[in-house]
């Protein structure tokens, strides 16, 4: 579990006025299920940049103002872990989130994670559906998609992909796993990277389905930060693979150099003269920490 902290002080960057501060903040995807299990969905995916789209179809949302002295405090959610027995599911993701006096708090909702042989968990995008017919878990509005549903055949069982923030995971068809849903790009770092896709299925024959934007594949795991869910587990010679854990979140602020006050902790990494002016300051934060306007 992941858990934010603030440290109280006053910029001087913003000289007391009102100031625009953009974000993007995902959460940490879900957790894939065991021995063919389902594949975890995304982390939810909230984004205010320059009218880029936010998750399962999200319109792009209201950027902060903040006053100087605003302490911003950061919260990234840890991917949920991977299931490695048939008995248990995989494990949701942890919420991301901004908060702080004065501003609306922003949250995104952790991946909902796969599981062996039922319907995927809800979340920001929702975990897989298992072979024996399961449904995917739904997403939450304007954060991410469903996962896929389960429909595999005797002797493969296969899953269900997550869904991502982009799209919803694949069904699984046949001897065919799911794959995982579709991601998003976003240039808020100045250049464009594409986070939060979906865990793909995996099945008793070994077989699973693809994923991109951070999600999983063949039991493995989803990229640190980017929200991505972890893919199903798979079975077959020599041994079998559990289920992938759900890559941990990000929250990342973008601001005008000018605003920028200095004050921060928890070691974000700190880009300033970004964007097409040259004139812009790029927070990322990996873990937990504050920003203080």
């Amino acid at each position: 579990m992941s858990f934010g902290y603030q440290v109280l002080g006053f910029g001087s960057g913003a000289s007391g006025r009102a100031y625009t501060l953009s974000y993007l903040v995902i959460a940490g995807g879900g957790g894939g299920g065991d021995f063919g299990g389902a594949g975890g969905g995304a982390g939810g995916y909230r984004n205010s940049f320059n009218s880029e789209a936010s998750g399962g179809g999200g319109s792009s949302e209201t950027s902060l103002s903040i006053q100087a002295g605003t302490v911003c405090t950061i919260t990234v959610g840890g991917g949920g872990a991977g299931s490695s027995s048939t008995s248990v599911p995989g494990v949701d993701g942890d919420d991301s989130s901004i908060s702080g006096s004065g501003i609306t708090t922003i949250t995104s909702i952790g991946g909902g994670a796969g599981d062996h042989n039922s319907p995927g968990a809800t979340g920001g995008s929702g975990g897989g559906g298992a072979f024996n017919g399961s449904a995917g878990g739904s997403g939450t509005a304007n954060q991410g998609y469903a996962g896929g549903s389960g429909s595999g055949g005797d002797p493969y069982y296969p899953s269900a992909g997550g869904g991502g923030a982009g799209g919803i995971g694949g069904n699984s068809s046949g001897s065919t796993p799911g794959n995982g849903g579709a991601g998003l790009a976003s240039e808020i770092t100045a250049s464009s990277v594409s986070r939060a896709g979906g865990g793909a299925g995996g099945s008793r024959s070994g077989s699973c389905g693809s994923a991109s934007a951070g999600g999983g594949s063949c039991g493995g795991a989803g990229t640190v930060n980017t929200g991505g869910g972890g893919a199903g587990g798979t079975s077959g010679n020599p041994g079998g693979v559990d289920g992938g854990s759900g890559g941990s979140g990000v929250v990342i602020l973008r601001m005008a150099d000018a605003d920028y006050s200095g004050t921060t902790t928890g070691s974000p990494t700190i880009a300033q003269n970004q964007g097409a002016g040259s004139d812009e300051t790029i927070l990322t934060f990996n873990d937990d920490g504050s920003y203080t306007g």
